[in-house]
C-alpha cells in the first residue's frame, strides 16, 4: 500500500510516518518544499521517499499524485500557527485552500481510486458556548481566527468534492494535539522549551504567557496520527469525525502542571504580545461517532504527553 503524506516534516507529519512504517506493508512517500525543514524526519533516512513540490503549484502538484499514485493521502500540511494566520491572513486561505484544491483536481482528473483524509480542526467551532459542549460534529462552525476560517473552506471543501465527484474523502477534526518535536510557537511547547531555557541559565527565569484562561481538549500527537490511520482505515466516506480526548484542561493548568516538573524557580508574566484580537475560550470535544466508527481511544495519558514534550527539549 503505498501512502502519500503532504507536510511530512512537520509535526504530525513526522509521527504519521514512524507510525506508517512501524504499521507495516506501507510505502511512504511525502511531500516537501524546497525551503522545508528536516530535522522531525532525519532518523528516517533511506525509510522513505521524498518529493519535492509547493501544493499551491497546480502543475507541480498534479505530477507528482501521478508518478506516486498513492492509495492514501494523508493532507496535513497547512500554514496552521494560529497567530500567524492573523499577519498573514491571505497567505494562510491561500496556502490552506487552494492547495487542498490542487490536490483533489489532480486525482479527479488522473482518474486515481484513492482514500484522501483531510486534518481538519476544532477551530473552525470557533465560538462556542457553554451550553454547547462538549463538541459534536453537528455544532455550528463559527471560526474566530483566519487560520478558522481557512479550515472551514477545507472541510467543505472535502464535503463538496465527495458529493459532486464521489471521491473517497475523510474530514478529521483534530483537537489539540501535542508532543515531541512539536514546534516552539505552539503552547505546550514554547512552555516546556522556555523551562529549558531556564534550567540552562540562557534566560532569565521568567516564563511569558498569553491567554491562560483558555481551556483546550489536548490529545498526544502519537494517539492522533493512529487516528488519522484508523479513520481511512474504517471511517466513511464524506463523514467528518472529531479527534479528541474528552477531557479540558485550561493553559494554567497545564503551565502549572509543566511547572511541577521541574526544580526551577519561574515566575510567570503575561506578554501582551501573545494575545489575540480574539480567541477561543472553550474547546472540549465529543468523538463518540469517530469511536463508534473505528474503534479509536487514545492510550497516553496527559501527563506522559507534558513529560516527553519537556524531554524532547531538554535532549536537544
Amino acid at each position: 500500500m503505498r501512502a502519500l503524506i503532504t507536510g511530512i516534516t512537520g509535526f504530525a507529519g513526522s509521527h504519521l510516518a514512524d507510525f506508517c512504517l512501524v504499521h507495516g506493508g506501507v510505502d511512504v512517500h511525502g511531500i516537501i518544499r524546497w525551503r522545508s525543514r528536516t530535522e522531525n524526519i532525519e532518523h528516517l533516512g533511506g525509510k522513505i521517499a521524498l518529493h519535492e513540490c509547493d501544493l499551491r503549484d497546480a502543475s507541480s502538484t498534479r505530477d507528482i499524485v501521478e508518478h506516486v499514485r498513492p492509495d492514501l493521502i494523508f493532507h496535513l500540511a497547512a500554514q496552521s500557527f494560529v497567530p500567524t494566520s492573523w499577519k498573514a491572513p491571505a497567505e494562510s486561505l491561500t496556502t490552506n485552500v487552494i492547495g487542498q484544491l490542487n490536490i483533489f483536481e489532480a486525482v479527479r482528473k488522473i482518474g486515481l481510486n484513492c482514500r484522501i483524509q483531510l486534518a481538519c480542526s476544532s477551530e473552525e467551532y470557533g465560538m462556542v458556548y457553554e451550553k454547547e459542549v462538549p463538541i459534536k460534529e453537528t455544532n455550528p462552525l463559527r471560526p474566530l481566527s483566519p487560520y478558522g476560517v481557512s479550515k472551514v473552506g477545507q472541510d467543505l471543501l472535502g464535503y463538496q468534492y465527495f458529493m459532486s465527484y464521489g471521491m473517497d474523502i475523510v474530514r478529521t477534526r483534530g483537537f489539540n494535539h501535542e508532543g515531541p518535536r512539536r514546534a516552539p510557537v505552539f503552547v505546550m511547547s514554547d512552555f516546556a522549551k522556555q523551562i529549558v531555557e531556564i534550567e540552562r541559565g540562557n534566560r532569565p527565569p521568567v516564563l511569558r504567557v498569553g491567554n491562560l484562561d483558555a481551556k483546550r481538549d489536548f490529545t498526544d500527537v502519537r494517539d492522533m496520527v493512529r487516528a488519522y490511520w484508523l479513520s481511512l482505515e474504517k471511517g466513511k466516506p464524506g463523514e467528518a469525525y472529531n479527534i479528541c480526548q474528552e477531557k479540558c484542561w485550561s493553559i494554567r493548568d497545564m503551565l502549572d502542571q509543566l511547572l511541577a516538573l521541574t526544580k526551577a524557580e519561574i515566575k510567570v508574566e503575561t506578554d501582551k504580545d501573545r494575545l489575540r484580537p480574539s480567541d477561543v475560550m472553550l474547546l472540549l470535544g465529543d468523538c463518540s461517532k469517530f469511536r463508534a466508527d473505528t474503534g479509536w481511544k487514545p492510550t497516553i495519558p496527559f501527563e506522559q504527553t507534558l513529560r516527553d514534550t519537556l524531554e524532547y527539549w531538554r535532549g536537544r
